[in-house]
């Protein structure tokens, strides 16, 4: 994005003129230590004498108000600010920078005019899925197709005035393909239903999860050119492996905010979700994180600010495992500056690693019909581009939507976060700032509350299907693959109950 400095000369221009200068241009033109050109916006009329306008004082505020307004720009081009001077508003050269757009699908630069001049926001919340014949859609398309009653207003509040709010995408938009064989669950979203997205005030989304080629290629290049007709943004998958590497840039306020993603999900060989080659596409895994590893440094090296989104872990636990720690740790030195992770479909800790904010999981935001904590995390930077504040805010998942948690919800909420976290604190507002302890109390326990739900994922003696009716084969059930550095509460001699593998 070009960057312009603009100076408007009121004051200057009135003294001049006011001391009887015949060329108020040139002097001004002499004090530009960089040679800038002064270029008048406007003719200037005559000035009556002081008797014809009453007195001094108001003269002196006339010429004020009737003086071109001067630009100076770095370029030497003129800037036409005569619509903001009449509207009233804000010279925008008081910014320091002149908004532009920038939509650049293939290189994957965008620009954001952020509200205020001095920070940008940033918010992140996690699994959001609508593939037809499930619950939030269903509820969605019964409510008539209006998001603020599948979304609390307080929470799409948040979502829609932050400067750039991100998401995971996790399905495919299309009606191609065919079901990945034997999979348990298999999503695929009508391309038209993309404008949800938007709605909840969704600016950039992540494709890098283990159901974006649920569906297979075909599918997948659909969602891609889906996401591109409507103008949104995406990380982490691509019609090839260079697109599925590279990071997406924000231009915001005169800085850059990079964003990078990949999955760690179906961790062996031959995974259902295919990485993508140099002619196939396919998402960018990080399993090995080498690939990962080089696209953060890029990013970061082009940006002054970098965040990494990324598929890991195990479902259903608020243990973090290793490989996770040690991702991060590999993210951190390779210029990360914050973390968010996703993919449990429950809520994991916070932790600060190489100084680095990690979220762990912001679990399932609008997901499915279970009620489950969820959040939306919201970081503010400050002109330098620095984190300046960090604030976990509570909600929940319910009734197949996403509502603000009540006063004594939000209260558990932080308290629980507090005992899963490691050396971040979170005081009772949810702001959350780096800490010298290690708070976390679980003793190498799954504390999640969601498995403890007594809410079952269907009417009992109803069998689960793999499809919904009428989009695919039916199938039962099937417990869920656990890696080799699963935790030990979720070894194959201890079963989770049915809710808790209701959406693998």
């Amino acid at each position: 994005m070009r960057m312009r400095k603009i100076i408007t000369a009121y004051v200057m221009l009135a003294a001049l003129t006011l001391t009887g200068c015949s060329n108020p241009i040139a002097p001004i033109e002499q004090l530009m230590p960089d040679g800038g050109l002064a270029v008048p916006q406007k003719e200037e009329e005559p000035k009556q004498e002081a008797e014809e306008t009453g007195s001094g004082q108001s003269q002196q505020e006339d010429a004020k108000e009737d003086l071109p307004v001067i630009t100076i720009v770095d370029d030497s081009e003129p800037v036409d600010v005569s619509e903001k001077e009449e509207s009233g508003e804000e010279a925008e050269g008081e910014t320091g920078t002149v908004y532009e757009d920038i939509y650049d699908p293939v290189g994957k630069e965008y620009s954001v005019e952020a509200a205020d001049k001095d920070r940008v926001t940033l918010a992140f919340v996690g699994d959001v899925g609508f593939a037809q014949g499930y619950a939030t859609i269903n509820k969605y398309r019964s409510n008539g197709s209006d998001i603020h009653k599948s979304i609390s207003d307080g929470v799409l509040s948040i979502m829609q005035s932050v400067d750039i709010m991100m998401a995971n995408n996790e399905f495919p938009y299309s009606d191609r393909g065919t079901p990945t064989p034997n999979k348990t669950y298999t999503f695929r979203a009508d391309p038209k239903d993309v404008h949800i997205m938007k709605d909840m005030g969704v600016d950039i989304v992540s494709l890098a999860n283990n159901h974006a080629y649920d569906y297979g290629p075909e599918a997948l290049i659909d969602t891609i050119d889906t996401l591109n007709d409507a103008r949104l943004p995406f990380a982490g998958a691509g019609k090839n492996i260079e697109e599925a590497s590279k990071p997406v840039y924000f231009h915001v306020n005169g800085h850059v905010i990079s964003y990078v993603s990949a999955t760690q999900i179906e961790r062996y060989g031959n995974p259902d979700t295919k990485e993508a080659t140099k002619d196939s596409p396919g998402v960018l895994r990080t399993l090995d994180p080498a690939k990962a590893v080089a696209v953060i440094k890029e990013a970061a090296s082009k940006s002054d600010f970098t965040v990494m989104y990324v598929h890991w872990g195990s479902e259903s636990t608020d243990l973090v495992e290793q490989s996770q720690r040690e991702l991060a740790a590999a993210y951190a030195d390779a210029g990360a500056d914050l973390i968010i992770g996703d993919h449990s479909h429950c809520l994991q800790g916070i932790d600060y690693v190489k100084g680095v904010p990690v979220f762990y999981s912001l679990g399932n935001f609008w997901f499915n019909s279970k009620t489950l904590d969820t959040c939306i995390v919201k970081v503010t930077l400050d002109e330098d581009c620095a984190i300046s504040e960090i604030e976990f805010i509570p909600c929940i998942q319910r009734g197949s939507g996403v509502t603000d948690a009540s006063e004594s919800e939000r209260g558990r909420i932080i308290e629980y976060m507090r005992g899963i976290s490691n050396y971040a604190d979170i005081d009772d507002k949810g702001f959350v700032t780096k800490s010298d302890t290690d708070h976390n109390i679980q003793k190498g326990q799954n504390t999640s509350p969601a498995r403890k739900s007594a809410e079952p994922a269907v009417p009992e003696g109803e069998p689960q299907l793999t499809e919904p009716a009428g989009e695919g084969e039916a199938g039962t059930v099937q417990p869920a693959q656990e890696s080799p550095q699963a935790p030990a509460q979720n070894a194959p001699d201890e079963q989770l109950p049915d809710w808790a593998v209701d959406v693998q």
